[in-house]
């Protein structure tokens, strides 16, 4: 994979920015920290070269000054709000996560539920988390808030949440996703700082939109497709604009939400330490870009991926009409079109050659690999392995696992698993590779490629089953599909 990232030189100056803004105050911050910490694929994908798990080594690289504070919505455990990337309740969440970030030797703190009012779900689980020995907070709603700024800042408003002790100099405040409260528990903290005599200061992680690159770069406009279902929009950041004279980019949220932000800053400090949304950020990613084509065409093909992943959402009835549009406007002002996926031009030409489904993926040199759907294989699995075959230098004709292997699996499935379809999934298809590679050299070679799939772009003709869809994800391969249903069952 071409890298267009220096991963390095970014954990480098995000700490030393970090560090620098913790010593503007007296020695604490509030580091309200959005997006995902230990699997930021959309970063890695648009940043070629950005490790997904770039900001949990920031934190360990800051682990002696740091503490972590989990923030959850009492509304969020009430309705057992779910992670759509994990399949588990927010609740759950905040339990792997700690469990995650002391594996790291990370140090967590506290819990803090916010919005709470006595619903019984957030009651029970503060319960539990107290029988597990872990301290836990809880902030309550505030009438009018955010406008009603003298009862926000107020003994009746910010004053009646718990204070959060804490004994590091930087706050980590983080959730298991959006809408938890992560800002309202940072301003909350402030206040009663301020309260005791300590001048602590607030700040905002956010990778995306960077805001030293231009508006409609690639890689911003790639954010707003992913968030196209929150309608989320870059803009220019006119505050910063009026006090600086220099153009830099945000987004709607935070540049709306600012005059608030800066009328509760003036009534706590007495003066806000910010001139612009852009100011509170510690975000030095536009500074490490080291190859700005790699990352432009690696945005234009996950505007791509996102808008046809928002049609196969219309098909499956999770999204709507209006995020495609969304996502359509932004194609034209990347100036792209879907020719510009060669993959799919690719598998819709084989899968009409074959009369079946077809999946096509280019490899990292440009070379077009394809599968087709066969009696033993699914078109992925059969694409998988000429894929193998064509890294590992070897005949395209040649038989990597023997019919011979594949007929007892598909026996296992159909008369022991219950399954109704004989053909190898992906999954199936690698592990008997890796038992024939015990014994056959060709299938060890090939076997020993995978890691040359990572990045590789892939469509589909239809959509595949979940067990693909996941495997594809493992082997970091960016898979698009048609919005089309395999077969015409409602439920198979």
């Amino acid at each position: 994979m071409k890298i267009g990232f220096d991963n390095e030189k970014y954990l480098q100056l995000q700490s030393e920015h970090i560090r620098e803004r913790i010593s503007k105050f007296d020695n604490k911050l509030y580091l309200e920290f959005g997006g995902k910490l230990f699997d930021d694929y959309h970063a890695s994908r648009v940043l070629p070269g950005f490790a997904p798990d770039s900001k949990l080594k920031l934190l360990m690289q800051l682990s002696d000054q740091a503490e972590i504070v989990i923030v959850i919505s009492a509304g969020d455990i009430e309705k057992n709000k779910v992670r759509g990337d994990l399949g588990i309740t927010y609740d759950i969440d905040v339990l792997r996560l700690m469990d995650s970030f002391k594996e790291q030797g990370l140090y967590v703190g506290s819990v803090v539920i916010t919005q709470y009012a006595g619903q019984a779900s957030a009651n029970a689980f503060k319960s539990r988390l107290e029988k597990l020995k872990i301290k836990v907070y809880t902030h309550y709603n505030i009438e009018g808030y955010p406008s009603n700024i003298p009862l926000i800042v107020s003994d009746e408003g910010y004053g009646k949440n718990d204070y959060i002790e804490t004994t590091r100099p930087l706050v980590i405040i983080t959730a298991p996703g959006p809408g938890s409260g992560k800002m309202a528990t940072c301003l909350s903290q402030l206040y009663h700082e301020h309260k005791r005599g300590i001048h602590a200061g607030y700040a905002k992680f956010e990778t995306f939109p960077i805001w030293n690159i231009p508006l409609k770069h690639p890689v911003n406009l790639a954010y707003e497709a992913a968030t196209a279902d929150l309608n989320d929009v870059n803009m220019i950041d006119p505050f910063h604009l009026e006090a600086y004279g220099e153009t830099t980019v945000n987004y709607n949220r935070d540049v709306e939400i600012f005059p608030v932000l800066d009328a509760i800053f003036e009534k706590i400090y007495g003066k806000n330490p910010y001139k612009s949304p852009t100011d509170m950020g510690v975000n030095m990613a536009g500074n490490c870009i080291c190859d700005d084509e790699v990352c432009r065409e690696a945005s234009n093909q996950e505007i791509i991926r996102r808008y046809y992943s928002a049609l196969k959402g219309l098909a499956q009835g999770t999204s709507d009409e209006g995020e495609i549009y969304k996502i359509k406007l932004l194609m034209n002002q990347a100036h792209i079109t879907i020719a510009k996926r060669k993959v799919v031009d690719a598998a819709m030409k084989r899968a009409k050659e074959t009369g079946s489904p077809a999946v096509a993926l280019e490899l990292e040199d440009g070379t077009i690999i394809t599968g087709k759907t066969t009696p033993l294989l699914g078109a992925s699995a059969a694409m998988l392995l000429n894929a193998l075959k064509t890294l590992a230098g070897l005949d395209d004709a040649l038989h990597l696992i023997s019919p011979t292997v594949i007929e007892p699996i598909q026996k296992l499935k159909l008369e022991c698993l219950g399954s109704k379809n004989p053909r190898l999934h992906t999954d199936e298809v690698l592990i008997a590779l890796s038992i024939c590679a015990a014994t056959d050299q060709n299938a060890k070679l090939a076997l020993e490629q995978i890691p040359n799939l990572r990045g590789c772009q892939a469509h589909s003709s239809v959509m595949l089953s979940s067990v693909d869809i996941k495997q594809f994800k493992k082997l970091n391969i960016q898979l698009t599909s048609e919005a089309n249903f395999e077969n015409k069952k409602y439920f198979s």
